[in-house]
C-alpha cells in the first residue's frame, strides 16, 4: 500500500517540473519565434509559479472542507484543457497568461501529495515517507529536460504542451480509480472566510514553520534561478546544443534524485533538523563557489561543479524542511501544505525574472540570485528555528 501510495502521490507532484522542464530547452526557440526578449520569455515560467502559488492557497483550503479528491481531480482535468491551449499561444504575452491559469491548476498536486502525507503518517514514518516521496518527485527533473531536448527533435515547442496535455489525461484516469479518499468527513473543516484567515495567521505566527517554509523557499529560489537562466547561460554562454543543455541539467537532477536516496537511507539514523542543516550548508557552500568562479573564470567544468553542489543540496534539504514544517500542524494539513507551497513558489517565481536583467546572455545575474538565496536559506533555516527540537527518535517511538 504504501509503494502504492508513494507512486501516486510522487506522479502528482511530477506535473510541476514537467511543466517547468520540458519546454525549458525551446526558450531560445520560443524567444526567436515572438521576437521576444530573454526576460520576456522568462515570465511565462515566472507567472506558471505564481499562478501554482495562488492554487495552492484556494485547493489546500478547499481540500481540508471537501476532501483531496475532489479538488485534485478537478485541477488536474483543468491542467489538461489548458496545456492544450498553451499549444495554440499567439504571443508571448498570451503564453505567460495561459501559464497563469495552467500553474493554478496543477497547484492541486503537490498541495494534495503533502496533506495526504500527513493525513497517513506521523513522525519519523512521516519523515521516511517524505523522503520517498520526494525521490520519486526528482524523476521529474532528470526526465523533462531530456524529453523536453528530444522532442524539439522531433516537434516545435507547441508539442510539448500537447504532450503535457496527454500526460495529465492518463493521470486523470490513474487517479480517479486508484487514490483514496484519506480526509474522513468528521474531521474536514468548514470553508469559511474568517477561521481560513485564522489558520493562515496562526501558521504564519508560528516562527519555526515560518523558518522551515522560507529556508525550504529561499533553496528553491536558488534552484529556479538556476532553471531560469540554465537554457541561456549554457547555451548562449558556454556554446552547449539543446541536447547537450538537457544532459547537462539532467545530471543536475540526477544529484537531486541521488541525494534523495541517500537521505531516505539516513532518515531514522539520523534526525530529520539535522539532515535539514546539512543540505543548507551544503548549498551555501555550493553558491559561494559560484560567486568564485564568476568572479575568476575557469570555463564550464569550474561554473557545473558548485552548481552541482548546490543541486545536490535541494536533494537533503527539501523533504527534512517540510517534514519539520507539516508536523507541527497535523490539524489543517491542507491549509499547511498551501503556506509551505505558496511560501516556496511565491520566492521562486520572484527569483526567475531577476535572472534575466542583464539583457543578455551572462551567468552574472543568475550567480548573484543562486548566492545570495542559498547564504540567505542558511542564515534563516538556523536563526528562526532555533529552539524547535523537530522529530526526535524519542517523540516518534512515544
Amino acid at each position: 500500500m504504501r509503494t502504492r501510495l508513494v507512486l501516486l502521490l510522487g506522479a502528482l507532484c511530477l506535473l510541476g517540473p514537467l511543466s517547468i522542464d520540458t519546454h525549458l530547452p525551446a526558450f531560445p526557440a520560443i524567444a526567436e519565434e515572438f521576437g521576444a526578449g530573454q526576460s520576456e520569455v522568462q515570465w511565462s515560467l515566472a507567472t506558471f509559479i505564481i499562478g501554482m502559488s495562488i492554487g495552492q492557497l484556494v485547493v489546500g483550503t478547499l481540500s481540508d472542507s471537501w476532501g483531496r479528491r475532489r479538488p485534485l481531480l478537478f485541477g488536474v482535468a483543468l491542467y489538461a484543457v489548458v496545456s492544450l491551449v498553451c499549444a495554440a499561444a499567439p504571443s508571448a504575452g498570451a503564453l505567460a497568461a495561459l501559464r497563469l491559469v495552467q500553474g493554478f491548476s496543477v497547484a492541486s498536486g503537490f498541495v494534495v501529495a503533502l496533506a495526504i502525507a500527513r493525513d497517513r503518517f506521523e513522525g519519523l514514518a512521516m519523515a521516511r515517507f517524505m523522503s520517498l516521496l520526494m525521490l520519486t518527485n526528482g524523476l521529474g527533473p532528470v526526465l523533462a529536460p531530456v524529453l523536453g531536448g528530444q522532442l524539439l527533435r522531433v516537434m516545435t515547442w507547441r508539442g510539448t504542451f500537447v504532450v503535457l496535455a496527454l500526460v495529465a489525461v492518463v493521470l486523470f484516469a490513474v487517479l480517479a480509480f486508484a487514490l483514496p479518499e484519506t480526509l474522513p468527513p468528521e474531521k474536514r473543516r468548514p470553508t469559511q472566510w474568517r477561521p481560513t484567515v485564522r489558520v493562515f495567521g496562526a501558521l504564519l505566527a508560528d516562527r519555526a514553520f515560518l523558518g522551515y517554509a522560507l529556508a525550504s523557499a529561499l533553496a528553491l529560489g536558488a534552484l529556479f534561478g538556476y532553471v531560469a537562466g540554465a537554457s541561456f547561460v549554457l547555451q548562449g554562454v558556454f556554446g552547449l546544443s539543446p541536447q547537450g543543455f538537457s544532459l547537462v541539467f539532467a545530471a543536475n537532477a540526477v544529484a537531486i534524485f541521488v541525494a534523495g536516496l541517500l537521505n531516505t537511507a539516513l532518515t531514522g539514523r539520523v534526525v530529520p533538523k539535522a539532515l535539514l542543516r546539512l543540505g543548507l550548508a551544503m548549498g551555501a557552500v555550493g553558491g559561494l563557489g559560484l560567486v568564485a568562479t564568476g568572479l575568476f573564470g575557469g570555463g564550464l567544468v569550474a561554473f557545473l561543479v558548485p552548481l552541482f553542489v548546490v543541486t545536490t543540496s535541494v536533494g537533503v534539504l527539501t523533504p527534512n524542511a517540510a517534514t519539520l514544517a507539516m508536523a507541527r500542524h497535523a490539524e489543517a494539513a491542507g491549509s499547511a501544505s498551501a503556506v509551505l507551497g505558496v511560501t516556496r513558489f511565491v520566492v521562486a517565481g520572484l527569483m526567475a525574472p531577476l535572472v534575466g536583467v542583464s539583457g543578455s546572455a551572462s551567468t552574472g545575474p543568475m550567480i548573484a540570485v543562486m548566492a545570495c538565496s542559498t547564504t540567505l536559506a542558511l542564515v534563516v533555516g538556523v536563526v528562526l528555528t532555533k529552539g524547535d527540537a523537530g522529530i526526535t527518535r524519542e517523540a516518534a517511538v512515544a
